[in-house]
């Protein structure tokens, strides 16, 4: 079964159950693949649907940083509600040492050799990692290591 009609099926199943929490997350969810889609003009496949799903993540994670700032934990707790949903439809995420041996095995491909090839590195990397590493810590560790 496709990750789409998992959403869906996990959708329903939500709705049944009354879980408010899972079926608003998972409602705008549905809803921006859908404006995604009519965006593109075609359907999106499973990389650009997790694509989706990590840019909602980030949006949630930006949030509670701002909400804890205004002392709204309230809200902070709704975002990482919605965050734990979200991330079940996410793949398995990399460990810091198998990212970190990712970006070895890049620099090393890319003959990187100073930051100003961080851009060549990142590219193999994110490839190599197919979604199951976070940019941010592949550009962490790809700094540290083109700064030694």
């Amino acid at each position: 079964m496709d990750l789409k009609t998992t959403l869906q099926n996990d959708m329903k199943t939500a709705m049944k159950s009354q879980d408010s929490i899972r079926l608003g997350c998972l409602r705008m969810l549905i809803a921006e693949i859908k404006k995604r889609e009519i965006d593109k003009r075609s359907p999106l496949d499973e990389g650009e649907i997790q694509k989706t799903i990590s840019t909602l993540i980030k949006q949630r994670t930006e949030s509670v940083v701002a909400f804890e700032k205004g002392g709204r934990m309230d809200l902070a707790e709704k975002e990482q509600a919605e965050i734990l949903v979200l991330k079940v439809y996410l793949p398995q995420q990399l460990s810091s040492a198998e990212v970190e041996a990712l970006v070895v095995a890049a620099i090393t491909e890319s003959g990187a050799s100073s930051p100003a090839d961080i851009g060549k590195v990142m590219k193999l990397a994110l490839a190599k990692a197919e979604g199951r590493a976070d940019g941010k810590l592949v550009n962490e560790i790809a700094r540290a290591k083109l700064t030694k």
